[in-house]
């Protein structure tokens, strides 16, 4: 490896195909960071979405020998990442069905945080974005994923297209619905509704 000129996604892959830790590790450290966001999107919280990347990045480890080096790390990575927010989602809905189940008829179950309204706007701004995580986290697949995508990914929407097997103009329309959702939903906790 030349100090110089870092290897290309493709490059380490190969390498780490090959067995090479190190070009793995490189892999992990370079992708570590946008793939977290992107899930952190997804899934609605830290320790969670820390859970998420921890799995993706362990599955990309196994289904390594499975990536075709002509195509982008990236996306192949982000395409396992995204399998495993759906799994992630899939469990949680499980997991509510469950505990709601069991929950006493009188308990209210609520996952709202309080807002102080004299915080500082610091605060206040920490609040709206925690709220607008849990609004995203709460959209259906079908339009949390193109939205993700093409937002925290930076994806084209012809590019989420290819990923999600459909077409740009169905991503366009997902889009549109998904922020028309995001909207209500974030002016109806403004309203307190």
């Amino acid at each position: 490896m030349s100090d110089e000129t870092p290897l290309s996604d493709s490059d380490l892959a190969v390498r780490a195909q090959g067995g090479d830790k190190l070009a793995f590790e490189t892999l992990v450290e370079r992708h570590k960071g946008p793939l977290f966001r992107f899930v952190r999107r997804s899934v609605g919280n830290d320790d969670d979405a820390y859970d998420v990347v921890q799995d993706s990045f362990v599955s990309a480890w196994l289904a390594l020998l499975r990536f075709d080096s002509h195509k982008s790390f990236a996306t192949w990575l982000r395409a396992i990442a995204l399998n495993k927010c759906r799994d992630y989602g899939r469990r949680q809905s499980v997991r509510r069905r469950f505990f709601r189940f069991l929950a006493p008829k009188d308990m209210e179950i609520s996952g709202e945080t309080d807002v102080l309204l004299d915080q500082e706007q610091e605060r206040q701004e920490a609040a709206r974005l925690m709220a607008l995580d849990r609004a995203i986290a709460a959209l259906p697949a079908f339009y949390k994923e193109p939205l993700l995508l093409t937002t925290v990914s930076g994806l084209s929407q012809q590019d989420a297209a290819a990923q999600l097997n459909t077409t740009p103009k169905a991503i366009e329309m997902r889009i549109r619905r998904a922020r028309k959702k995001l909207t209500q939903i974030m002016g109806d906790a403004e309203t307190g509704q």
